[in-house]
């Protein structure tokens, strides 16, 4: 099974993660990595490098950020690039995304990646009722 970092700046992979244990309930060997105003990278890597000690060394894991280019995506891609074969990292982070890592996390890194990718996507939507007579919202 997956073992799956959540890192955000600020708290809010803390809010995320407690938004899908409400809805898909408590998960194990689940980390929470959240960057704050008062941190620099070696911060990160050192709260990175616990949540892995934390899974142990055989762990298959995936790191789930909120934002390319930033500091937790930055911390989390050095470590990935030492460990290719069992490590992945993406970001946009949002909520469809992080329940569906936690229903698929039997799933390989190679398969996991791209499904979540497209269910991140799937994520986005918006309503137009414009077009819609409302009747669908009932």
């Amino acid at each position: 099974m997956l073992s799956i970092i959540v890192a955000s700046h600020g708290k809010f992979a803390d809010g995320i993660m407690q938004s899908a244990e409400m809805i898909f309930g408590k998960q194990e060997n689940v980390a929470g990595v959240s960057f704050m105003p008062d941190e620099g990278p070696d911060d990160l890597l050192n709260k990175y490098n616990a949540a892995l000690a934390d899974f142990g060394e055989d762990a298959q894991v995936l790191f789930l950020v909120d934002l390319w280019g930033g500091s937790p995506f930055n911390a989390a891609s050095r470590i990935v690039a030492e460990h290719m074969d069992s490590m992945a990292l993406m970001t946009g982070l949002n909520l469809p995304m992080l329940i569906e890592a936690y229903a698929s996390r039997t799933m390989s890194l190679a398969e996991i990646v791209p499904h979540l990718e497209e269910t991140a996507k799937e994520g986005v939507k918006h309503l137009d009722l414009a077009e819609d007579d409302g009747d669908d919202l009932l």
